[in-house]
């Protein structure tokens, strides 16, 4: 029986205390983590690894977490990519713009327990 490759999360996140948060969150979790701290080094990093599933920040310097959303959901070969959107923006807007957008769901930062998001995170890639 061939050894189950790992599934790749990416991290797109400016906030270094809350990467590296989300890192060690995930770090034990089976899971090969990949960060990135814009929306163009993130967008490369998803063209490259393809990751199973992406944690976004939607402020993110050079390219915002709209576009980049935007821009995979444009990529068929990227489209069917989970993204988890995780922001301090809590505006009902936003949060329609990004699930129009195609974000798998929304988190705000400020209101949410890692345990919680690790859990969304697991539901999506086990399933």
């Amino acid at each position: 029986m061939a050894k189950e490759e790992k599934k790749i999360l990416l991290v797109i996140e400016d906030e270094e205390m809350l990467l590296r948060a989300l890192y060690l969150a995930f770090l034990h979790s089976g899971y090969t983590i990949a960060t990135a701290s814009d929306g163009e080094t993130g967008l490369r990093m998803t063209e490259r690894l393809k990751p199973n599933l992406v944690l976004l920040d939607l402020l993110l310097p050079k390219m915002s977490g709209f576009e980049y959303l935007k821009t995979i959901k444009s990529n068929p070969g990227l489209k069917s990519t989970p993204v988890i959107v995780l922001s301090n923006l809590g505006d009902k807007d936003d949060m329609e713009k990004a699930t129009d957008l195609g974000a798998a769901d929304y988190f705000i930062k400020a209101n949410t327990d890692l345990s919680v998001l690790a859990k969304k995170v697991d539901e999506i890639l086990k399933a």
